[in-house]
């Protein structure tokens, strides 16, 4: 029989792979925000162009940290890619209200940014 003593209790491992694929999640929006910085410096885009390179990026970063912990938990890939995606949208959320103090936009960005974030995890989980 093995020692449940040396072994951590699968809440703490699955705490440890959500945090992780946060982690990736945000690796992947700063190369990409760095990457959105210098096009709009070289390319003089407009707001609404960059808008959507955001929203996209939220979308593509999330698809990541769904991805990476779908590739973790073989069992209900998709839930475990949402449950990413929701906490890379809470954290996107405190982070806008620490600076902000406020909803910037307006509730139909924030709105669409949570579809995007639930998505793009849902998404990364469910083809990982």
């Amino acid at each position: 029989m093995e020692n449940r003593k040396d072994q951590k209790p699968d809440i703490q491992k699955e705490a440890v792979w959500i945090l992780k694929s946060l982690l990736g999640a945000y690796v992947v929006t700063g190369i990409l925000l760095l990457l959105l910085a210098l096009f709009v410096y070289k390319l003089n885009l407009e707001e609404k162009q960059v808008t959507v390179a955001v929203m996209a990026i939220y979308l593509v970063s999330t698809f990541v940290g769904g991805f990476m912990i779908g590739k973790w938990n073989r069992v209900q890939k998709f839930l475990w890619g949402m449950i990413v995606g929701a906490g890379y949208f809470i954290l996107l959320l405190l982070v806008s209200f620490g600076i902000y103090h406020s909803l910037k936009n307006g509730g139909v960005n924030v709105v669409t940014a949570m579809f995007l974030c639930l998505g793009g995890g849902l998404l990364g989980g469910m083809l990982a």
